[in-house]
């Protein structure tokens, strides 16, 4: 804000600095977590913080480091390298002799280090020279290598829930000594929540702005209306502050989704320009091979995952050729969210029934007495039959009839669902 005491950025004026200021992460920092227990015993081990952006994993890496009274050290992967890391390293090693406690490394975005970068840490990790927190917005389990992991605990972060929200909007309102001076009128607060999908960073940015928006000597309305109204007019600031990795990405799914390769090629290049890891995108795109292209081509996942090791293996900036390819073949296949559909109708199924016994027919016999049971008896062996199949119930009872895999309108399902009607009664209601 223009003349303003702290010319900071909202979100960085209110960064909590104890447990009792941070919103959410109960299951991690409320009375008797596994986090907080860590925090007062004194004695903390290394961990990695999985979770979307904007839900305190930094603001957690230094109440823990302040609250512990611990030397930190911050890198991020994007702008750090080995010679950093092993500066830190070094300057650890030699101030252990005189040091009470260990340092904490925090690396930010630790799922774009290299495997060069991850094994220089793994020493260091190890023998006790330092702590490390890592936070990453993706699957450590595809990113970070086995050695680190192993010896690091995975904690998930989720979004932050309504009342979170409102926790930071109240504090921010009553506590942050520029808005105090002005007199915020809180008339409504749905927009506020639902733009801010869950980031407490968003939240704060986008107060920030309505309170950019509203002059000096205004008043500041949050209102639905006004919030709505803000954010349109000022989308590009709004952008320029990192949020729209999830935009961006959606867009590009959405493209795909909707067979438009020029928006999905004008998309990936959004985001390759903005630095985006090209890995990132070619996951996203192995599972959108399933999801919406499915059995409509089958070898639309074949291709998405020749794409990740192809990206994997060449690296930027030959892999945006690959990338391209890929995005142009899954954005022209003909399209089926079936398989999709197909196991989300299973699982709510055995949600709603609960562990439905196997019938007899199907259970494996090792043993005399399960043979005695009836186990594996009128078990029909599909090879032993006219084209290897004979009509039997491989449901439980109550779900003899059922049919979660419902074939999508394409050709190639199409086929499946000719066969099936041709094997399965059901398949003819």
């Amino acid at each position: 804000m223009l003349n303003s005491p702290d010319a900071r950025p909202l979100p960085e004026r209110m960064r909590p600095k104890s447990l009792e200021e941070y919103a959410g992460q109960e299951h991690l920092v409320g009375e008797g977590s596994v986090l907080r227990k860590m925090i007062e015993s004194g004695n903390i081990s290394s961990f990695i913080l999985w979770g979307p952006p904007g839900v305190g994993k930094t603001t957690l890496a230094r109440i823990i480091a302040n609250q512990l009274e611990r030397p930190f050290h911050i890198l991020s992967a994007i702008s750090s390298g080995v010679k950093d890391l092993r500066e830190i390293i070094n300057k650890s090693r030699s101030n252990s002799i005189f040091a009470k406690a260990r340092p904490i490394l925090f690396i930010d975005e630790i799922h774009r280090f290299s495997k060069t970068q991850q094994d220089a840490l793994l020493g260091a990790v190890e023998d006790g020279t330092l702590v490390l927190i890592g936070a990453t917005t993706e699957n450590p389990s595809f990113e970070v290598i086995t050695p680190l992991l192993s010896r690091c605990q995975v904690y998930i972060l989720k979004s932050l829930e309504v009342k979170d929200l409102d926790k930071l909007l109240q504090r921010a309102i009553t506590t942050d000594p520029i808005l105090k001076s002005r007199k915020v009128v809180l008339k409504e607060k749905e927009a506020l929540f639902r733009f801010s999908g869950g980031d407490a960073r968003k939240l704060l940015n986008i107060i920030d702005l309505i309170a950019s928006n509203s002059g000096e000597n205004k008043s500041i309305i949050i209102s639905n209306e006004n919030v709505t109204k803000v954010l349109q007019e000022n989308i590009a600031i709004y952008d320029k502050n990192g949020e729209q990795h999830y935009d961006i990405i959606s867009a590009f799914i959405k493209s795909i989704r909707g067979s438009d390769p020029d928006a999905a090629v004008y998309w990936m290049a959004r985001m390759l320009a903005g630095g985006e890891d090209p890995l990132f995108i070619a996951r996203r795109m192995i599972i959108l091979a399933s999801e919406d292209v499915g059995l409509a081509n089958p070898n639309a996942l074949l291709i998405a995952q020749a794409c990740f090791d192809a990206v994997h293996k060449i690296g930027m900036p030959e892999s945006r050729i690959i990338l391209s390819e890929a995005a142009i073949y899954l954005a022209t296949s003909p399209k089926s969210n079936s398989a999709y559909m197909a196991i989300d109708a299973a699982l709510a199924e055995v949600e709603k029934s609960g562990d439905l016994p196997v019938p007899l027919h199907l259970r494996n016999a090792p043993t005399k007495l399960m043979k005695e049971l009836g186990y594996g008896d009128d078990y029909k062996y599909a090879h032993s039959y006219p084209g290897n199949f004979v009509e039997q119930q491989f449901l439980p009872d109550n779900l003899s009839v059922s049919n979660f895999y419902q074939p999508g309108s394409n050709t190639k399902e199409a086929e499946i669902k000719k066969r099936l009607q041709s094997l399965w009664k059901k398949y003819n209601i």
